[in-house]
């Protein structure tokens, strides 16, 4: 009976091992593929079909979507983003030990860019238990993205994989739906409008003008003006890449 015993946990030791390297391996593949060939589709973009949304989407390159844009997210999401390796663990200390605001989850609203685009391209959204689970995966993804990637790709995939509005994802879809026009060819104004509603996109809406995008925006392309010109920042958004 002993002997049973321990094969069967032989057993499940073993194949608890080949399921941690297969993981492992495909985790590396995607992160790989991920450098030069954007998501065909995420869970988010599922997520919002199901759920009646539709997709709006046209991934764009690097060099086609406008400076603006790049530097209004920075300036907007993570002004530390040229410089850190992945985490801005000042902001995520005082995220979790500072006092505690209404509606936000401990942790919540010290996520960087490059987190956001580990979440929004490999894992999903979650809410409850499941938005705790998703953190050590988005741990792992985060950082292979930072040495594998880099930061222009980072903010690339980021651009064109992100929630713009109800079922529209990245800019050139949100550049098109709102303005008629491309994303490369956007100005400080409309990169900040629709920057401005990445907290929430189906609530803070570009057009028509939620009070939220209204009252955010002046306040992004001010940042941005204080944000142009530094060196990190510059290194980050130059193009060609």
């Amino acid at each position: 009976m002993d002997r049973n015993k321990k094969s069967l946990w032989k057993k499940l030791l073993r194949y608890l091992a080949l399921s941690c390297i297969f993981l492992f391996l495909l985790s590396l593949f995607l992160v790989l593929i991920g450098r030069w060939i954007n998501p065909p589709i995420t869970m988010t973009q599922i997520g919002n079909l199901v759920d009646g949304y539709g997709l709006k989407r046209s991934y764009v390159g690097w060099n086609e979507i406008s400076r603006n844009v790049k530097l209004a997210a920075i300036a907007s999401e993570d002004q530390l983003f040229p410089e850190h390796g992945g985490f801005d663990w000042h902001s995520l200390d005082k995220s979790i030990n500072g006092p505690k605001k209404k509606k936000r989850t401990r942790g919540g609203g010290a996520s960087t860019i490059s987190q956001q685009t580990a979440k929004n391209a490999f894992l999903w959204q979650g809410t409850g238990v499941t938005r705790y689970i998703r953190k050590v995966p988005e741990f792992y993804f985060t950082k292979m993205i930072e040495w594998c990637w880099g930061k222009q790709r980072i903010l690339e995939v980021y651009l064109n994989i992100i929630e713009m509005g109800p079922g529209i994802f990245g800019i050139e879809a949100a550049a098109q739906t709102y303005f008629h026009k491309h994303a490369r060819d956007l100005s400080r104004q409309e990169a900040a409008m629709i920057i401005a509603c990445l907290p929430n996109p189906k609530k803070f809406t570009v057009k028509p003008v939620s009070h939220r995008v209204s009252w955010r925006y002046p306040q992004i392309m001010v940042q941005m003006d204080n944000l142009e010109g530094d060196e990190d920042v510059e290194a980050a958004i130059k193009t060609p890449r």
